[in-house]
């Protein structure tokens, strides 16, 4: 008996047991690495290394069927890749509601706190194909599956509260703009050309998203430090058939964190997997991203009580008007199994609702709920992808739905219909009071039209209020993203557009951004008189909303930051021990970063581990550094460009920096001395002799204060980065 027989002896079914599971069972498949190889029909392979030929030196013949099954497997591996949203990653975890809500929802997974609803949630790109960047400019995906009691349910969202258009008509419009251009499949994964800014300076309507998009919102540093939302207005609807409209924020327990634009482009050359990079190994490590589950509930009868129309994608719910009550917890912790079989194949669709959760008339909602689902029969070969243990609902289910591609459960009996009375010898009959899932009763105005209504023409006011939200280096960071950006589109005219749209968003910014790209002063007036432009003004209870911004956003947590401790022989081993053990008592993660591999000695003749060189992990894998003492060591290292630019790089990207004694020298070219008190923002300067810093008190300070500026994240009021030469 082969080992594969041993495998699945135990498990073959007893003569005339044909139930499902066992079945299943028989033909198992095994990923242990010592079992026999097979055929896909379980005949053995004896030999994986060569095929069968007209002698040694002969013909390859077609008679070898083992090859050809192995050639033809492996030709048709891939599946039609996704449209948008490509570029994805994923993982398992668990959903907990803290308390019931069933005075607004009838969800089952939301009443019981006891209850730990399995998830499977997808994060992606939406513009590059699989097997672009992870860090270019773009909105990001943000799908959960929740596996509950009662069927899946899809939660399909952005890490962006809005979107670019109102209306799915011009989805497939909107893409085809932003994809890269189809005669020359230029540029991938990017924004930053003719057509897409064609296409949004012609289209008013996609003016607050592109606010989002060029903020550093587009630029997440972590998925695990990136919000996510449902975009779209659902319902809310309880036992009673009352009904709340919902808006569904996801909050990083992490807090909200960006690139900068510079290492954002490093970064996708160095390292075009960061983020799924660092999703997996955050998951592996057992440090497990979690996100609190946050809704905005507003009673039907004040649907129109804020001015703007609760059905335009385009627009949100400001938090300081209804503030978003978290209701339950998210935890991921474990990775997929499998790439393929379930980030690939996973199915998601705003459709898969389940009782108690219920649509709104978002005219782009209303286009999503088709365009899904075909999507998913196209890519994944026919209707049964729901059949795919990823997509699988871990609750009963039965219809009388049939055949089709892919079909892997297997229908007993000659019933496929209802009504029928031959299953039990009684009539089975299913007339819609039975329960189940029940459509909000939503009162329908007539008259049926292809136009939209004049609650979705103002499009500036909340790009108005998103950008005057913002910090001031915010706003840099936005100046800078629409210059890069129409610096790159090559027609003077469409330039022109957007910082004439822009006009009506704030004309200082509208004139910043004109400033260096070769074109005129911007003209609001220009931008009134043409197609598409809607005269309609709201007038908002507020101006600013600090929940709008990302840099009050930080959670004052050092957990799971990526300190750089850089060594080489020579440096003052004793400056970096107490810094450190502070660092990991915080929840930080350390890695040495020297000249070479293996080990450095110090000037005390101690053996110092080099994790990594300057050349294989640069500063932008990290989130601060920290430079030690040692007048020999740091003179010796002052002659090392990678780790002069190593410490440089990092401060130009305002990332917090720690230096003692004479670490302070490799900044020296800035201007920086040893004066703590002149020390740029988020630079700690320990001017402390390093044979003191065996006192704990000034150790403690020195600690204290550098894990102070790691929680800060980033310090982008930094002064005169721009004159950084890395």
């Amino acid at each position: 008996m082969t080992p594969k027989n041993k495998a699945t002896a135990s498990r073959r079914p007893k003569a005339g047991d044909s139930s499902n599971a066992k079945l299943e069972q028989l033909g198992a498949y095994t990923t242990e690495p010592a079992a026999q190889l097979t055929t896909n029909q379980g005949l053995q392979i004896p030999d994986n290394h060569n095929s069968l030929k007209a002698g040694v030196r002969g013909p390859t013949l077609l008679e070898d069927f083992i090859l050809r099954e192995k050639l033809s497997h492996f030709g048709h591996e891939r599946i039609p890749e996704r449209v948008v949203n490509a570029r994805g990653c994923a993982a398992h975890g668990y959903f907990e509601v803290y308390k019931s809500m069933s005075q607004f929802t009838c969800a089952d997974f939301l009443q019981d706190p006891s209850v730990k609803t399995p998830v499977f949630v997808r994060f992606s790109t939406t513009t590059g194909s699989r097997g672009s960047a992870d860090t270019v400019r773009d909105v990001r995906g943000f799908a959960v599956k929740f596996y509950t009691r009662t069927g899946n349910y899809d939660l399909v969202g952005n890490n962006m509260p809005v979107f670019y258009i109102q209306d799915a008509m011009k989805f497939p419009d909107l893409m085809h703009a932003l994809k890269a251009e189809p005669h020359n499949e230029m540029p991938q994964a990017s924004s930053a050309h003719d057509t897409f800014w064609d296409f949004a300076s012609l289209m008013p309507e996609t003016t607050h998203m592109l606010m989002w998009t060029m903020s550093d919102r587009g630029l997440p540093r972590s998925l695990r430090m990136m919000e996510g939302f449902g975009v779209h207005t659902f319902r809310f609807v309880n036992g009673r058939g009352d009904g709340h409209f919902v808006k569904f924020h996801w909050k990083p327990k992490l807090g909200v964190h960006g690139l900068s634009w510079d290492e954002a482009q490093k970064l996708a050359g160095k390292d075009p997997d960061f983020h799924r990079r660092d999703l997996w190994e955050s998951i592996d490590a057992g440090d497990f991203p979690e996100w609190e589950l946050g809704v905005q509930m507003i009673p039907q009868e004040k649907e129109h009580a804020f001015g703007f129309d609760l059905l335009d994608p385009t627009k949100l719910i400001p938090e300081e008007l209804v503030p978003v009550q978290r209701i339950g917890r998210m935890v991921l912790n474990r990775n997929p199994d499998n790439y393929f079989s379930e980030v690939e194949q996973v199915a998601f669709h705003p459709g898969h609702v389940v009782p108690g959760i219920d649509f709104s008339n978002d005219p782009l909602l209303q286009g999503r709920l088709f365009s899904y689902g075909d999507t998913q029969v196209a890519r994944l070969g026919g209707p049964n992808f729901h059949e795919l243990p990823i997509n699988k609902a871990v609750c009963p289910f039965h219809n009388f739905q049939r055949d089709g591609q892919h079909r892997q459960n297997i229908a007993r009996g000659a019933v496929a219909y209802e009504p029928n009375s031959l299953t039990e010898g009684k009539e089975f009959r299913v007339d819609g009071a039975s329960g189940g899932f029940q459509s909000f009763a939503d009162e329908i105005e007539p008259p049926k039209a292809r136009r939209r209504n004049a609650t979705f023409d103002d499009h500036f006011t909340q790009a108005r209020l998103f950008f005057n939200s913002q910090t001031v280096a915010e706003k840099e960071h936005i100046v800078a993203g629409f210059r890069f950006e129409l610096a790159k589109v090559m027609a003077p005219a469409i330039r022109q557009r957007v910082v004439d749209n822009l006009a009506h968003v704030d004309e200082k910014l509208a004139r910043r951004v004109a400033e260096p790209l070769g074109i005129d002063a911007p003209d609001p007036r220009a931008a009134a008189g043409r197609a598409g432009y809607r005269d309609h003004q709201v007038k908002l209870a507020i101006e600013e909303s600090p929940s709008l911004r990302m840099a009050d956003l930080a959670d004052a947590s050092v957990k799971t930051r990526r300190i750089a401790i850089l060594v080489n022989d020579e440096i003052d081993s004793a400056s970096l021990k107490p810094i450190r053990e502070a660092l990991e008592a915080a929840g930080a993660q350390c890695k040495t970063v020297g000249p070479r591999l293996g080990k450095v000695w110090s000037a005390s003749k101690r053996q110092i581990e080099v994790d990594a060189t300057f050349a294989t992990m640069p500063s932008i894998l990290f989130d601060a550094v920290l430079v030690p003492a040692g007048a020999q060591g740091i003179a010796s290292m002052k002659g090392m460009g990678e780790a002069v630019h190593f410490v440089l790089e990092a401060f130009k990207h305002c990332k917090p920096i720690c230096t003692v004694g004479e670490g302070v020298q490799l900044l020296e070219s800035l201007g920086v001395g040893d004066d703590p008190k002149t020390a740029p923002a988020g630079v700690v300067v320990a001017a402390t002799p390093t044979t003191n810093l065996g006192d704990s008190t000034a150790a403690h300070q020195i600690a204290h204060d550098f894990v102070a500026a790691i929680a800060k994240h980033r310090h982008w009021d930094r002064a005169n980065i721009e004159s950084v030469p890395a």
